[in-house]
């Protein structure tokens, strides 16, 4: 897969690593002269240019490319490089960074962002995730198919402990997509049974947690 990267700040060399050893071909764009480290990252591919306009995109050869990401610190330079990618170049993927969350109801399909990730928030989420339990924690939505990933650590007087996945009442809408116990990631099966401290992973319409609540942690309510 080919990947192209718009902003090679320590975010987007970091995103670039990653998508590098897993064998992917990346290309890092920026205009700034001091950004381009091509020895943090040797194995990608570096332009020095501004990735707001066209004839740089051209450069970058975005037509070949399956997915972009949008990681500068400025969010109207990732919603601007969102758009030129998918209305210009018909990008099937786009993901962009949001460092300021009251601008988060931007990134969305009219702007042509398919997957939002905000900074601040992830952190938030990150944090609330390592401390609490029995309470639903937002990770991050899917913009393109407005759903929720969430993440609910399960208390020692939860019902559903012993209870196996498949006898389980779910909500509508909901999916439990992975239990991680001990460190290790299970893919649940309609036999496995829940554990106190398992920490599960949802995916699921935004409406769904105070149902998830109600039915996981009803005393942390």
């Amino acid at each position: 897969m080919r990947v192209t990267i718009a902003g090679a700040g320590s975010v987007g060399r970091s995103v670039a690593r990653e998508l590098l050893e897993n064998g992917h071909e990346v290309l890092l764009i920026d205009r700034d002269p001091a950004a381009i480290k091509k020895q943090s990252v040797a194995k990608a591919e570096w332009l020095l240019a501004d990735a707001c306009e066209v004839t740089s995109l051209e450069e970058a050869g975005l037509h070949e490319c399956q997915v972009v990401i949008a990681a500068t610190g400025d969010d109207k330079v990732n919603l601007v490089v969102s758009l030129l990618a998918k209305t210009e170049y018909g990008v099937p993927r786009t993901v962009a960074r949001v460092n300021n969350p009251k601008n988060e109801w931007m990134f969305d399909e009219a702007w042509g962002v398919d997957v939002a990730v905000s900074m601040p928030r992830l952190m938030t989420a990150l944090v609330e995730e390592a401390v609490s339990v029995g309470d639903l924690v937002r990770i991050f939505t899917f913009q393109q198919s407005n759903t929720d990933m969430l993440e609910l650590t399960l208390p020692g007087d939860s019902p559903t402990v012993g209870s196996r996945v498949g006898d389980i009442p779910w909500p509508r809408d909901t999916a439990l997509v992975a239990i991680i116990r001990e460190g290790r990631p299970i893919a649940p099966s309609a036999d496995d049974p829940l554990e106190a401290g398992d920490e599960l992973l949802f995916v699921a319409a935004p409406d769904m947690g105070p149902a998830l609540e109600e039915l996981l942690a009803p005393h942390a309510r």
